[in-house]
């Protein structure tokens, strides 16, 4: 008898102890658990260690993760001015924890439904915009469509966090066209730019070559100088030495002599032609009459 009682103890010990571990239940972190009584909506159980009734008169209808998601969508529509683009939209939602019911009853596919709302969101704004400012207002128009889904998918217990247009792909043939007057355009740039450099070129070696030439006309007009001081100079010594020469002389012998070191010096450099001059002593005295005779002439 005793026996028998201590074995249905222990029956009854058992059943209790696998009644409590199945009352017990572990909630990860970042996720909640929906819990149902007879079929209804009885509360949401946090991350942690719960209790539930045992015998399925509560029972685990989901686990509803809070974790950040991402819904990658591709939407093609049609510009102001009737070019076809195919863009890339990157939409990161979660559950909000505040109404994690509404997210779990009222929609079965979030991702479907945020798909429909962005879709219609850039097929009524992008209409509007021509290819250029698609391009210029990306992120705003983004940012429009985020504002939009977030406000609808609000009501279903989600939460839009970021709405990303990460790609613009006009159709191929508009493509091609863009990148060919995008390189028509750098070609011209640079044929400006080439023709700005060889202006400069051009306009640094007029000025060089002018600057030359001034410096050329100054070094002469000194070297002139320079003669005629010497002369008068020459003129100076002459008559200081009491030489019995008259003035006309004394240029006459200067002058020849000025001609025959200037020949002299043309002499010495390379590559010049050759000058025939008269071999005799007449031909001295014909250059020195012809030098006097230019003066008088003067």
């Amino acid at each position: 008898m005793l026996l028998n009682f201590f074995f249905f103890f222990l029956i009854f010990l058992l059943l209790c102890g696998l009644l409590a571990f199945s009352s017990l239940y572990v909630v990860r972190q970042q996720s909640v658990a929906i819990i149902e009584r007879f079929g209804r909506y009885h509360k949401t159980s946090t991350s942690g260690m719960n209790v539930r009734l045992p015998l399925g008169i509560d029972k685990i209808a989901a686990r509803v993760q809070l974790r950040l998601l991402q819904s990658d969508i591709i939407v093609e529509t049609k510009t102001q001015d009737n070019v076809f683009v195919t863009m890339n939209v990157a939409t990161q939602y979660r559950v909000n924890e505040h109404n994690v019911t509404d997210a779990y009853y009222k929609l079965m596919r979030p991702e479907a439904q945020i798909k429909s709302y962005i879709e219609d969101a850039l097929r009524s704004s992008v209409p509007k915009l021509t290819l250029d400012e698609l391009f210029e207002k990306k992120d705003e128009i983004a940012l429009e469509v985020q504002k939009q889904v977030a406000e609808e998918m609000s009501t279903y217990g989600y939460i839009i966090v970021k709405t990303l247009i990460t790609k613009v792909e006009p159709d191929a043939e508009v493509k091609q066209s863009m990148n060919e007057i995008n390189a028509a355009q750098r070609k011209r740039v640079a044929a400006q730019e080439l023709a700005e450099a060889d202006k400069i070129k051009i306009v640094t070696a007029a000025e060089a070559e002018a600057e030359k030439d001034r410096l050329h006309g100054v070094g002469i007009a000194e070297q002139r100088k320079a003669i005629v001081d010497g002369l008068a100079d020459s003129i100076k010594e002459l008559k200081g030495a009491n030489v019995e020469l008259t003035e006309e002389q004394i240029m006459s012998i200067l002058l020849t002599n000025q001609y025959l070191d200037t020949l002299n010096n043309f002499a010495d450099k390379q590559g010049n032609n050759t000058i025939f001059l008269p071999a005799n002593p007449d031909g001295v005295e014909s250059i020195r009459t012809q030098i006097l005779s230019a003066l008088k002439a003067k």
